[in-house]
Formats: C-alpha cells, structure tokens, sequence
C-alpha cells in the first residue's frame, strides 16, 4: 500500500513523519497506516489518522513501499490516538534522521531549521575567524609600529608631564647626510646638524599651541651636556659660547639632549619631549598624507634644491616637498629666515592634513601615516611606544587649528651678514609669554599653566622663605617697602632690607642655590616673578639667604613685576587654519 496514505490509498503522509526509531530494536522503522495496516506498533487501525486531500494523494510518490512484518520483539510503544495497526521497517540507506523517540516534526520546518543552523554555524564561524584574523593583524601592526620607533636617553633630564600641565615638545630636523634616502643633497657622509628646529608649546587647557622656529645661524651659548656612549657609559660635551644653533647636535658627538638643553637655556621654557626627523621624513611623510598643499606669490626656481615651481597652488609630496622645505636662494630674501617662512606655512598645511585624517579609528591612510611616522621619526624614550605616541597626539590634537600659531625668534643681523643674533626687546615678552603660557593668537589667555611646563617645583612654607632683599632700581625705598609687605602681609618673617644693590639694573632677579629652590618656587608665586628672573647657583646655600634685587621693572610691593608679556606688534605670525602665500 502506499506508505504516505493515512486511512488509505487516497492519504498522503510526508515520509519524515514515518521513519521513527524504536528504542527496544535500536533501528529506524517505517510506520505506515491504513485500513489494514498499523501506523505504528500498538496504534488500534480505527484511531487512523484524518484523510489528506484527494488531490495530494493523486500523486505517486518515490516513497512508496509495500507493507511488510516488522522484525524483532514486539514494542511496548504506548498506544496514541489516531494510529492504525502495521508493519514497520528498518531504516534503509538513507540520511539519518535522528528525531527524538515517538516525536513528530513537520519535515519542512525542520528543513529550514537545519538551514538556519548551517548558516548559523558558517556565519559564527566566518566571525570567528575574522575575529582571531583582526586579532593577529592588529597585534602584528602594534608590534611593526613599535619595531619601527627609534629613540634615545636624554641624559639627566626628566620626560614626560603631569595632567594639568602644559606640554612642550621640540622638533628637530635634522641635515643628515647618512644612510639610506639621505644621500644626494650635498656634504655626502655629514652625520647631520640642527638644520630646522621649533619648540612647540601646547597650552595647560589644550586650547592654545605655539610653534617657535629657531634659526640654525642664531649666535648663541650651548651649555655642557652628557650623552649616553654605545658601551653604556656617558660622556660630557663641553660647553661652546658664541656658536650658530645648529652645531648643538652631532658637532662633538652632541645628541638631541644637547638641543633639547639649548633651548631651555635660550627660551627658559622647560621641554617635556623630543621629536626629530631627517631628510627621508619629510619626504615620506608628505607622501604618507597625499601631499601637502602650498601657496605661492612668485614662481620658484632654486638651483641649490632643484625646485622649479610656478606661481599659484601646489600640492607637494616626496622629493618635491623636501626640497621645498629646504628652498632660500629664490624667496624672500635668499636667508635662512626666508626659508623658515617657508617651513612654516607648509608645518601648518601638514597639521591641517593629518587634522583631517584624525585619530579616530586606524583606516589604511591613518596606518600608512602611522607606519611611515614611526620609521622615519627618533624621540625620546618617554614615547617610545606606538601607545605613548598615539595618546600624546590624542592629547595635543585637541588643539584648534586657529589657535595653533607659527612665529620665529626675533632676530637683528649680525656684523659678518651670515649669522643673526637675539632681538632681545622683541624676544624676552615671546619667551615670557610661553614660560606663562600665554596664547599668541591675540587673546592674551592663559592657558592656566603657569610656568609652560614641566613638572611644578615643590613650595616651601611662608615662614621658611630667607631672603635679602636689594634695591637695583630708581624706585626709592623698594627694598623697604617689600620687606613690609613680606613680613606684615605674606607671613615671611626672614625677609631682610639689605641696601641698594652694588649695581643698577633694569630687571628684576632672584639668586638661590639648588637647595633653596622650594624656597625660591614661593617667593616667585607670592612676587609672580617670571622665570626668567630666577637665576638657580650651582652650588647649595646652606644657611645663607636668597638674594632679590629690585630692578626698574618694579610696580610696588605685591604688584606683578613688570606686567603680564605681551607679543611685540613688530612679531609676524601665521595660524595653522591660515592658507597664506608665500612671497
């Protein structure tokens, strides 16, 4: 009879229902029904299932099998409803359907939920894989980043800030003549010199940044510095009085420390970390942020760098971006001082680009950027991380573009037309400005970072301060009038009326030793005296007391010495956010 017929031939049952397994046989059986046959073993033949539509059972079916005896001990299957009394037979060879004892599943749904679950397990599985995939990918970017990075010890210096603080980070470009992509330019084998430098200031708040340019011809003192030998040990560089800027690295085996102790002699601004980058860097960077664009007033055409540009805009990347940062025979007026424009127009252009790729996230232009940053880049070993470098840049790209400004050192010529000297009038309120963390973009905020930068010296008590007081300016009874004031009003009680000063002076100073500096750090908090002002000895005091001396800056007991600095009118600055041409 036809095994998908219930209650007859004209019944059609789907043969998913039929094959049942028979747990005291251990096999698949076929359960039939009809008007002679069981539906199963214990069914009764008159309980048959309700007929199907005629038209359903009009149609033979492949599955059609005759009745046969089932083999084996009879089934003590419960009895259900429905069923008709039959033969069952063992499972031929055909997929398994391991339904559970006595179930009944609709064959389709159980269909499309197999297929569900296929595509479950593909899909978890395609997860998973990309997910240990992403995984290995990652981990392998984090440690290609991290076996790109260079970096050096500063040696007897601090890196690193607190939060709160302003940051202060010197760049360093360097004219290294050495090694792969550095070749080509002139002085072939020269281990490189101080070529580009600027202080970048970054205000307490993150809402102000400055970047300071300083010429490489700029007559000035370097101080002694250690540097770390290759075996381990250290060495000191002597000091050089009266040198250009750039012989602060490499002349004498002088490292980034050297610069980085420059500058702080210059500026009085304490510096947090060092970036420096050669000749490749620029050249891959520029590339790595497809081209940075530059403006220009007049056509280029540089025999010394090979550029050749016309009037107008350009987008430059590699070779033609490095030899526009090199350029000065052909702008302005053919000096160094003319180049640093050019340098800071296309510093500024370069921060727009990366501004705009963001931090969010590492898409393949942010990797690519990324990659060529921490190949082409040598820093201190404070950020000599991928994780340290990136939460730096997280940090300080919270800066605006229109409060991110680019000036130079002020400078006047000097007597043998090829180096400049410190336009100290035009200078000492610029340094002041970032030692005070002072925005230069025409607000005048502070950045509420008092001493821009650096981790804050420890205060000693009111009543600890021992200090002389002397009076080196035309104001007549100064000294005794601060004295008063100390004593009476700021709780100072070892504050002494010393005289006048041996010498007149125009500024204001401060002389302690290194074991007087909490005493100093309060003094100058109580006075708002400037760093500048503060002159730290080398050798501890003891009980000898600090030495002020009162200078024509002075307003008046407790009044700020010589007013908050602001940035000279004759000081030209440029914005990041600005697109400016270069003249």
């Amino acid at each position: 009879m036809d095994a998908q017929g219930r209650g007859g031939a004209g019944d059609e049952i789907d043969p998913a229902d039929q094959w049942v397994y028979n747990p005291d046989t251990g096999d698949f059986e076929l359960r039939v029904s009809g008007p002679q046959a069981s539906y199963g073993q214990g069914r009764h033949a008159s309980q048959a299932p309700p007929a199907a539509s005629p038209a359903a059972s009009a149609t033979p079916s492949r599955h059609d099998v005759p009745p046969r005896q089932r083999r084996g001990p009879q089934s003590t299957e419960r009895p259900r409803p429905g069923s008709g009394t039959g033969d069952d037979r063992p499972l031929p060879g055909q997929r398994d359907r391991r339904a559970a004892p006595h179930s009944r599943r609709k064959p389709k749904a159980k269909r499309v939920r197999s297929r569900k679950k296929k595509a479950l397990m593909w899909v978890g599985g395609g997860m998973a894989m990309l997910l240990v995939t992403g995984c290995a990918l990652a981990g392998y970017m984090y440690w290609r980043l991290n076996a790109n990075i260079t970096s050096t010890e500063v040696v007897g210096e601090e890196t690193g800030y607190e939060d709160g603080d302003p940051v202060n980070v010197l760049f360093i470009g360097t004219d290294n003549r050495t090694g792969k992509g550095n070749t080509g330019y002139g002085n072939e084998g020269d281990s490189g010199r101080a070529d580009t430098t600027v202080l970048m200031h970054f205000s307490a708040d993150r809402e102000h940044a400055t970047g300071l340019s300083i010429p490489r011809d700029l007559i000035t003192d370097i101080p002694e510095c250690e540097v770390r030998n290759e075996d381990g040990t250290t060495s000191a560089i002597p000091a050089s009085e009266d040198v250009r800027f750039n012989e602060a690295l490499g002349v004498g085996g002088r490292d980034p420390g050297c610069v980085w102790r420059t500058v702080e002699k210059l500026t009085g601004v304490e510096i947090d970390h060092y970036i420096m980058a050669d000749f490749n860097a620029v050249k891959d960077l520029s590339s790595a942020v497809g081209g940075v664009p530059v403006c220009l007033e007049e056509p280029i055409d540089d025999p010394k760098s090979h550029l050749q540009l016309d009037a107008g805009d350009h987008e430059l990347e590699g070779e033609e971006a490095l030899a526009f940062v090199r350029t000065r025979y052909s702008v302005g007026t053919g000096s160094d001082l003319s180049r640093i424009e050019l340098q800071q127009q296309f510093l500024a252009s370069m921060a727009r680009e990366i501004n705009s790729i963001g931090f969010d996230g590492l898409g393949s232009k942010m990797w690519n950027l990324a990659d060529t940053a921490t190949k082409a880049l040598t820093v201190d070993n404070g950020i000599d991380s991928v994780r340290k470098l990136y939460d730096l840049a997280k940090d300080l790209g919270r800066v605006p573009m229109s409060d991110m400004s680019f000036l130079t050192v002020p400078v006047v010529d000097n007597t043998d037309g090829a180096t400049v000297l410190v336009d100290e009038p035009n200078a000492e309120p610029i340094f002041e400005m970032l030692q005070q963390d002072i925005s230069m973009t025409g607000d005048g905020k502070k950045g509420n970072g008092g001493n821009g930068g650096g981790s804050q010296q420890e205060m000693a008590p009111p009543e600890e301060v021992r200090v002389d007081v002397y009076n080196g300016g035309e104001v007549v009874g100064a000294a005794q009038e601060t004295v008063s004031w100390l004593q009476n009003e700021m709780g100072v009680p070892l504050s002494t009326n010393a005289g006048n000063a041996a010498e007149p002076q125009e500024k204001t100073t401060l002389e302690y030793g290194p074991d007087q500096a909490d005493q100093a750090a309060r003094l100058a908090d109580m006075m708002d005296l400037k760093k500048t002002m503060l002159q730290e000895g080398t050798t501890n005091a003891g009980e000898e007391p600090m030495v002020l001396t009162l200078g024509n800056d002075f307003n008046g007991a407790g009044e700020p010495i010589g007013g908050p600095p602001r940035k000279p009118d004759n000081v030209e600055s440029i914005t990041a956010d600005e697109e400016v041409c270069a003249s």
